[in-house]
């Protein structure tokens, strides 16, 4: 059977059409299709129809790094209970929310799913933890500290389909390097203008000053930079309620009595007053009072959640794991093993411009880094393995 042949003068017309609705029916701030740059040229043809920003999305969809999202810790690592929060469903609902704001500002909510999916895409296994401890190894081998947002611009950029990458918008991989979900902002604004040359420039800063600020370039990315707190603040009180941790009556009565003290009401009203700040604005904001009342729940969440030394009871254990694994592979490589699975299950096939490029220590990072928290566990000595808890 020969493959159906499609009209292209009716579907570039379709194409065009939709272009023409965007620019007439989006704010003047919002970031068109148009406007969409990619580091390489493509040849479309006119029977593709699809927009820039949407085939990012779908591209990151078929990432076999968001296929990982499903076993990626989120906050509560080595813990059995199937209503926690995995990184899969973190970036669904950051989607969702960014998405809902997005869409009362008029800005593109295509491009705000594209950096919504892809922003985390290039977390370690076990959270932040396993960031840190992965950041120390690469610090010690001089290749830059170790962050998610860079790791996921450089699996999608460089690692992804044997190290072609996917060729993603430049806007896209821009709102992901800059989404930092951790710092406080009441205020962002973005810093239009950007350049590959810029987003190369910032990768490289940032590796070397993790503390470095960067804002998007576009409002799409602001919005996902403020929707990332929106989510995880509400959602990591539930599980930890859930797990034990802490209890409701324990969360800061005046964030409270601002925000709500589930949730579903913590979203609700940080997403409603994002709209109401920020409608027909060149920015996305918080008022002051909500901004003041999120400052302190975010401050709660460290404290009582995220410093819990309950949740770090495996801690050494992991960061002997992290030691172990890389030094491992960094002699597999120098050895040439290549019975090992870092040449079988990462560096086989890899195009040459990749490992022509990458040092060894870049190469074991971003194996490692790709890992899942189960497969990594996989690769441990039986009797380093720390015993997953049932809650």
């Amino acid at each position: 059977m020969q493959m159906k042949k499609y009209d292209e003068k009716i579907m570039g017309l379709a194409r065009r059409a939709l272009d023409d609705q965007e620019a007439k029916q989006l704010s003047e701030r919002a970031a068109l299709n148009r406007g969409a740059t990619r580091r390489a040229l493509e040849e479309r043809g006119d029977t593709d129809y699809r927009q820039d920003f949407s085939i990012d999305v779908d591209r990151i969809l078929h990432a076999h790094a968001y296929t990982r999202y499903i076993d990626k810790t989120q906050v509560f690592y080595l813990i059995k209970n199937d209503h926690i929060t995995h990184r899969v469903l973190h970036v669904q609902l950051v989607s969702k929310i960014a998405r809902t704001i997005g869409r009362y500002l008029r800005l593109n909510e295509d491009l705000i799913e594209a950096i919504s999916l892809g922003h985390d895409i290039g977390h370690a296994p076990f959270g932040h933890d396993g960031e840190h401890y992965l950041s120390k190894l690469c610090e010690n081998y001089d290749i830059g500290s170790f962050q998610h947002n860079v790791q996921s611009v450089q699996f999608l950029d460089k690692v992804e389909r044997k190290g072609i990458g996917w060729n993603l918008c430049l806007q896209t991989l821009d709102g992901i390097l800059c989404h930092d979900g951790e710092v406080h902002d009441q205020l962002l604004q973005p810093v239009t203008e950007k350049t590959f040359d810029t987003l190369d420039r910032e990768l490289g800063t940032k590796k070397k000053d993790p503390c470095l600020t960067l804002t998007p370039m576009t409002l799409e990315g602001c919005v996902v930079r403020i929707a990332d707190t929106i989510d995880y603040v509400g959602r990591d009180i539930e599980d930890a309620i859930r797990l034990n941790l802490i209890d409701r009556s324990e969360l800061p009565r005046d964030s409270v009595e601002c925000l709500g003290n589930t949730n579903g009401t913590i979203v609700f009203n940080l997403v409603t007053d994002i709209i109401q700040t920020s409608f027909q604005r060149h920015y996305v904001a918080f008022s002051p009072e909500v901004s003041d009342a999120l400052r302190r729940l975010k401050r709660f969440n460290l404290e009582r959640i995220y410093l819990n030394p309950v949740i770090k009871t495996h801690s050494a254990n992991l960061n002997k794991l992290f030691e172990f694994l890389f030094e491992k592979y960094i002699g597999d490589i120098r050895k040439k093993d290549t019975s090992s699975v870092i040449f079988s299950r990462f560096l086989n096939g890899m195009s040459p411009a990749y490992t022509a490029s990458h040092s060894s220590a870049e190469i074991v990072r971003d194996f490692i880094a790709g890992m899942t928290d189960e497969y990594f566990l996989s690769q441990c000595p039986d009797a380093m393995r720390p015993a997953i808890q049932r809650m």
